[in-house]
């Protein structure tokens, strides 16, 4: 372990060298215990030796359990020398990761004494290396020319194909995403967002696609060697990470489109900002390059720093120069001022941190501050836009003014709230890969090597305990991948069941609901239970949350419960079925609805009213069209005393069965109901087929009675009313008339007759009167 103390990568490898051993002597450990559980099992039906003085027991049963004795002895060995074994294992785990601790410790903080009278030595050192990297790298070409050009080449075509097509096939499908349209003078703010982050992360997927595949394809045709391997992959990473930073400041500042700008930026500034930006991250990338080649070629120690030195005294003073430059455009035309005050004093700071540390001889804490201030910058700018995209895509009808949503509403006829609805998840796709891509690239340039995240992200997907929870985001993606697939069948066969099987068989529309209603539950209850089961969780561990649901149902759910029960007993029963005429509990509708909890009527005045299932389960409920639509309208109608009866009969039997709705057999009836206070009573009671038409067929029916009762003479009387009043009332108003005219009573011919007067009362306004004679 000693050399490999000196290299985190290294130490990396052996801890997860160590991790394994770890997990396989876990899982041996664990692997006898059901054969140990055997064993024990075994013994306790055999029992205890006999003692002294009792029988003996079968010489077969002895030697069985003197071998399972023996076994269970090894066993329980093996356990032991395994446990201690894990135990040696961790210690050395974690003594791995207090020396990575102390290796990260002393590489920021390890003093170099700069000699500065040694500058002919340095470039002397310089200069041979510069010559042992030619000739490294000119002996390395020669053997590729000879022996491996076509190798080369071939490497070298598959990794420009393979970047060709992600850039065509990027502009293919999200061109217009990254696209600026120069005419544009106000693109919205999401556009302006989404252009930027896609036209810096499209083109830097491209070059990172060439370099990854150039070297994967080089490493595979055996064209490379571990010396030239080293500085290639170095290389090719400082270009990539150079390139991403250059596309972002392009992207973000956009000297040539000022409208598509996401700061106020003058022109000139920004230009000017794009190149200190991409200066500083190439000054920082070569002196990584620069460092990874003093690796190989064995550069002395001298070389090495005055390189870091240089490197991030001038990353330090371009980073000041940026705090330096006014860049904020006014509103005033041509007219521009200094960053904010707060921001200029930090980037001064930023850039003043590497240049002091670097000179006061910590050149390891100066090139880890450059590193983190270039990199991990350009990384948490490009999360943040990530991050501002996803929230502009989510706002309200935001989703639907891209081209994407345009292109999904003109397709599939999609309404403003499905595109919202797919904003919102499209908003958080975008976060989730956003941090699925960003934090680990942030997390390897603080020293993290990638095997290490690769078993970290392993673990996190596969697995990891909580309590006695196993929880693993893998098998919780797949449970909902599963659910959503599950819902979706059921939506698709519950349509092709419905509009393919039982709209061709002339099935019933309640019949044909209640089916629905019901396969969509129990798909929906199937998809459930795949899900929870591909997701890893222990159905039997549903045990406490039916416990507590019980205990929720005692105290406060049965209303919930007996909705949902008398639901299903509606599903099942069909009391009641989607377009029957109910009433119930004042309310009179067609039922629109069914579901496990209320039942939706809507009234006749377009009103829906929610009715919970154990009112139409437990009170009385009127359902007009329960098993067919006939019903019977009756019509009461009123004829005036004197009129002949059994011409009012007849007449009313002629207007009934003429009338084309009404049903021949039952056939129209009269029924004559007796003597009312003012006229005979007969009701007209007529059958329909279908008694949705009641108010239709009422309305003609009422028209014809009267038209056809003017045309015969008979009258429809007014209320009338007899009233007989004893001699002390009529006394009592004769007086009050008296005294109302000034004049005692008169009779018919004039005489003043003090026991009778004449009252007229008015009993139905303007139209009708009644004489009440005193």
């Amino acid at each position: 372990m000693g050399k490999a103390s000196k290299n985190d990568a290294s130490l990396v490898d052996l801890r997860l060298q160590m991790e394994q051993v770890a997990k396989k002597l876990l899982d041996a450990g664990v692997a006898f215990r059901p054969r140990l559980a055997e064993i024990n099992a075994r013994l306790e039906q055999l029992g205890a030796p006999p003692a002294q003085g009792q029988p003996a027991e079968p010489p077969i049963v002895t030697e069985e359990r003197t071998r399972l004795t023996g076994e269970k002895a090894e066993i329980n060995a093996m356990i032991g020398e395994t446990e201690d074994t894990s135990l040696s294992v961790n210690q050395m785990i974690e003594q791995i990761g207090d020396m990575r601790r102390e290796l990260f410790a002393r590489t920021l903080s390890q003093r170099v004494d700069i000699n500065y009278s040694l500058g002919s030595e340095v470039i002397s050192a310089a200069g041979a290396e510069t010559q042992t990297l030619g000739r490294v790298i000119s002996s390395w070409w020669r053997f590729v020319v000879m022996f491996k050009l076509k190798s080369f080449l071939a490497a070298a075509f598959f990794a420009l194909a393979a970047a060709l097509v992600l850039h065509f096939g990027a502009q293919r499908f999200l061109g217009e995403l990254f696209w600026r349209d120069p005419t544009a003078d106000a693109p919205s703010y999401l556009s302006r967002l989404t252009a930027a982050f896609w036209s810096t992360l499209v083109p830097s997927a491209a070059v990172g696609v060439f370099l990854g595949t150039t070297y994967f394809f080089l490493n595979y045709f055996n064209v490379l060697r571990p010396d030239i391997a080293t500085m290639l992959s170095s290389l090719f990473g400082v270009t990539g990470i150079v390139y991403f930073i250059h596309r972002l400041a392009k992207s973000v500042l956009c000297a040539n489109m000022p409208a598509w700008r996401l700061v106020h930026i003058a022109p000139k500034p920004a230009r000017i900002l794009t190149y200190l930006i991409t200066a500083t991250a190439l000054i920082n990338g070569l002196d990584y390059f620069l460092n990874t080649v003093s690796q190989v070629v064995v550069s002395p120690l001298s070389l090495t720093v005055a390189k870091s030195l240089i490197a991030t005294v001038l990353v330090g003073l371009l980073i000041i120069a940026i705090a330096w430059v006014k860049p904020i455009e006014r509103e005033d035309a041509g007219v521009v001022r200094p960053w904010p005050k707060p921001l200029r004093i930090f980037l001064i700071c930023l850039g003043l941190f590497p240049i002091v540390a670097a000179l006061l001889g910590y050149i390891g804490l100066a090139r880890f501050a450059s590193q983190q201030i270039v990199v991990n910058g350009a990384f948490l700018v490009t999360m943040y836009l990530g991050f501002l995209t996803a929230r502009a895509i989510t706002d309200e009808h935001a989703f639907g003014s891209t081209s994407v949503g345009r292109a999904m509403k003109q397709r599939f006829g999609m309404d403003e709230t499905s595109l919202d609805q797919l904003g919102l998840v499209a908003g958080v796709l975008t976060n989730f890969a956003v941090c699925l891509i960003g934090i680990p690239l942030i997390l390897l340039q603080f020293g993290f090597q990638w095997s290490e995240l690769q078993t970290w992200f392993f673990r996190l997907m596969t697995g990891f305990q909580i309590g006695n929870f196993s929880i693993s985001f893998t098998g919780i993606f797949t449970g909902l991948l599963l659910f959503v697939i599950g819902y979706f069948v059921t939506r698709w066969f519950q349509n092709w069941l419905d509009g393919s099987v039982m709209a061709r068989g002339r099935v019933d529309s309640g019949v044909r609901n209640s089916i629905r209603t019901v396969v969509g539950y129990l798909g929906l209850a199937v998809a459930a239970l795949i899900g929870i089961s591909a997701a890893g969780i222990n159905l039997s561990n549903l045990a406490l949350v039916a416990g507590g649901l019980s205990l929720g149902i005692g105290f406060g759910l049965q209303n919930v419960v007996s909705n949902f029960v008398s639901g299903l007993i509606l599903l099942a029963e069909r009391p009641i079925k989607v377009g029957d005429w109910v009433e119930a509990g004042g309310v009179a509708g067609i039922v629109k609805k069914i579901s496990v909890r209320a039942t939706e009527v809507e009234t006749f005045q377009r009103q829906s009213i929610i009715v919970p299932n154990s009112s139409l389960i437990n009170g009385n409920v009127a359902n007009w069209t329960h098993r067919n639509k006939l019903g019977r309208v009756d019509i009461p109608v009123g004829a005036a005393y004197g009129s002949d009866p059994r011409k009012v009969h007849a007449l009313l039997s002629d207007i009934g069965r003429s009338h084309p709705q009404v049903l021949k057999n039952p056939e129209a009836f009269v029924a004559f109901k007796g003597f009312g206070a003012s006229s005979l009573d007969f009701e007209l009671r007529v059958f329909l087929a279908d008694i949705s038409a009641i108010v239709l067929v009422q309305n003609e029916l009422r028209f014809q009675i009267v038209e056809r009762f003017a045309e015969e003479g008979i009258e429809i009387p007014f209320p009338q009313t007899d009233i007989h009043l004893r001699i002390e009332q009529i006394e009592a108003i004769a007086d009050v008339i008296a005294a109302r005219n000034n004049k005692p009573p008169a009779d018919a011919n004039g005489q003043e007759r003090p026991g009778e007067t004449k009252v007229t009362v008015k009993v139905g306004g303007k139209a009708g009167t009644s004489g009440i004679k005193i």
